[in-house]
């Protein structure tokens, strides 16, 4: 290939061009990255500041170590302040996950050097009590931190519940008290607990605005009282459905709360057919609607037909809902009566029942509706185009196996791609997978 390129030079080159430029194009154009010749051309150390920085930021923890040793300017910037304000530390025991540990050596020399520069740390962690147990003895020595997000993510259970309830509580302490910025906390399937959360609100009601929590089950409906009692500037807040009260609703409602922006409630059950599941009055949730009057309601269930009994009786201000197991035609008829701030509905499973009615109705009652998705449910062609009909261009994400739409007398699957298309007002064809 290279003699072919010269070839060409060769035979365009105008009278009279010197072997010296002929080099020089060689050396410009024709060489590769990696060669000798370009990398003594370039003074990798004089880039400024900021653009290795940039650079930095793209690189995993290893390689940023790494580049590190290239020279004493690249070292400089590995230790900028700027470059340790957001880490994410990896931890995994080697015969269990697929993450790539972050070296401890390292992790010791960023709490040497950069704990006090820590804002936004996460610790992901794999199946393992010892990583676990690592997470924790790395949170307790950031004595000098100032961190205003913290997310403990386990990649699989158990993790974090496999470790001391003590130790994970006296670690958490040490961030709650000496933080005293922390605006956003996700920690889920962990033993936190009231006691844990009361330090919190004591060192940072003033500036958190978003928690998410779930299956943690030292947590009691009162401790998350507590954060939305003193904690006027929440936002966001994540939680299991049993931790939801009348009374925390109302304490979000009050004069003293800003508005509250989202709040997800995962709805699961952890003992199939043991879970009594209790009732939020429709005056609580009036409350919280007429205080925070864009705020989205997320429910995410995952319960069996039979424990659905208590949901959506009553008028519920729900926006997203999203059903892991199977739902049936009964729950889906009070969703269209019941929801009329509904957003969001994906129904992952019903059975071998065609939910005509209960489309049409959802479609009639829920003005909102721009996004649905479909799984192992049925529904007639007829059916679907008219429930497409009465929402019409409103619904921007339409997600439907094709297995679940039953041809009729008057469509095929052909057909009805066009009249869905059609009020749609864009190109449309089910889906083979799912895409929710």
């Amino acid at each position: 290939m290279k003699r072919a390129g010269q070839k060409v030079v060769a035979g365009t080159e105008a009278p009279g061009t010197s072997q010296t430029s002929k080099k020089q194009k060689t050396s410009l154009y024709g060489s590769g990255f990696g060669e000798s010749d370009l990398c003594t051309s370039m003074d990798w150390g004089s880039l400024p500041h900021h653009v290795i920085l940039r650079v930095f930021q793209f690189l995993t923890l290893v390689d940023r170590a790494r580049a590190s040793s290239v020279c004493r300017r690249w070292n400089e910037v590995f230790h900028i302040p700027d470059l340790w304000r957001r880490f994410e530390f990896e931890l995994s025991q080697p015969a269990t996950s697929y993450l790539k540990s972050t070296h401890p050596d390292l992790i010791q020399q960023i709490i040497k050097r950069h704990a006090d520069h820590l804002q936004y740390v996460s610790f992901k962690v794999d199946s393992s009590t010892e990583s676990a147990e690592a997470a924790c003895d790395i949170l307790s020595q950031l004595v000098n931190c100032s961190i205003k997000t913290l997310g403990l993510i386990s990649t699989a259970k158990p993790s974090f519940m496999n470790v001391s309830k003590a130790h994970f509580a006296s670690a958490l302490t040490v961030v709650f008290v000496n933080s005293k910025s922390l605006s956003s906390i996700k920690i889920d399937d962990t033993p936190l607990d009231d006691p844990s959360l009361k330090v919190l609100v004591a060192n940072n009601s003033d500036t958190l605005k978003l928690l998410k929590m779930s299956s943690c089950p030292h947590v009691s409906p009162a401790g998350i009282l507590c954060v939305a009692d003193q904690c006027h500037g929440l936002k966001e807040l994540a939680l299991n459905y049993y931790i939801l009260s009348d009374e925390l609703l109302l304490a979000l409602s009050s004069e003293k709360h800003v508005d509250l922006e989202h709040l997800r409630i995962d709805v699961v059950s952890e003992n199939p057919g043991q879970v009594q599941f209790h009732t939020i009055k429709k005056q609580s949730w009036d409350a919280l609607v007429k205080h925070s009057p864009k705020v989205n309601i997320v429910m995410y269930f995952f319960l069996y037909e039979d424990e659905f009994d208590v949901f959506f009786r009553e008028e519920t201000p729900v926006t997203h809902l999203y059903f892991g197991r199977a739902v049936s035609k009964a729950m889906l008829g009070r969703i269209g009566m019941n929801c009329p701030r509904l957003i969001e509905l994906v129904v992952c499973a019903n059975g071998l029942q065609p939910l005509d009615d209960e489309l049409i109705q959802i479609a009639e009652r829920c003005k909102n509706l721009t996004a649905m998705g479909l799984g192992e449910c049925e529904v007639t062609c007829r059916g679907f185009i008219e429930f497409v009909k009465m929402c019409g261009g409103r619904l921007t994400q339409l997600s439907i196996m094709e297995e679940v739409l039953i041809p009729d007398s008057d469509y095929s699957l052909d057909r009805l791609h066009l009249e869905v298309s059609k009020h749609l007002g864009r190109m449309w064809f089910p889906d083979m997978m799912p895409t929710w």
